[in-house]
């Protein structure tokens, strides 16, 4: 990151579509890899991948990881299903169902609850993570693409890309209590982690939005080319 030059590339061996990528708290590197119905465990100081974890359904688009490095979850776009990992046995656990089709996936700050996304109907799964169960459902005014908790656990920030909207969820009601404003085509969520600041991508509109988390406001955004998407923290707890 000191030089912004390319350093290293890691070969997963054939055409895997690979997404979203995750350090666990053992050091390896978790990556969904679509066409594989799978993801891969790949070890970052020798750039290889050590195994592949069979999701048990298409389009394991996107996933996040327990804090304790236990479990991982996938979205499963197409298949409208999160599939629970056990990542020291690597093996699949259970695939939850969830709707016709589904998009992108978060985890509250405790571990207890895993979010997806309705494509169809403006509405956020609640995953139980100790029964891996749909237990709740969070009713939005647009369907949503992509959610955030802050990290105490207290808000759940979603957003809609067909709307331009970000929904701002009491995880104590489960009721949408803030609606504000949010760039063209918004995909993707990333909250500080001292949790002051959320940024929210705007696909088509080409710019980051900078919200301010304490006044509820936004702040001047970061203006970049259209297409942005996937953001990550680098040097910094997620």
């Amino acid at each position: 990151m000191q030089t912004r030059k390319l350093s290293a590339t890691i070969d997963l061996g054939k055409p895997l579509r690979p997404h979203r990528a995750e350090f666990g708290p053992d050091g390896l590197l978790y990556v969904t890899a679509e066409l594989a119905n799978a993801v891969d465990v790949i070890d970052p100081s020798t750039r290889k991948v050590l195994a592949e974890i069979p999701t048990g359904e298409p389009q394991s688009h996107m996933l996040v990881l327990s804090s304790d490095g236990r479990r991982a979850y996938t979205a499963n776009v197409s298949a409208g299903s999160v599939s629970v990992l056990d990542l020291s046995k690597r093996n699949l656990v259970t695939t939850i169902p969830v709707a016709k089709s589904v998009q992108r996936i978060s985890i509250s700050p405790d571990g207890r609850r895993v979010f997806t996304h309705d494509q169809d109907a403006p509405r956020i799964a609640v995953i139980d993570t100790a029964s891996n169960k749909v237990t709740n459902w969070i009713e939005l005014p647009n369907v949503a693409y992509a959610s955030e908790p802050t990290p105490d656990g207290r808000w759940l920030l979603a957003v809609s890309m067909v709307a331009n909207k970000l929904f701002v969820v009491d995880l104590q009601t489960l009721k949408v209590v803030r609606a504000l404003e949010a760039p063209e085509r918004s995909s993707e969520i990333l909250v500080r982690p001292d949790g002051g600041i959320a940024y929210v991508s705007g696909t088509g509109a080409g710019k980051i939005a900078v919200l301010d988390l304490l006044s509820w406001k936004m702040e001047p955004p970061i203006d970049l080319t259209p297409g942005v998407d996937g953001m990550v923290w680098v040097g910094a707890p997620h």
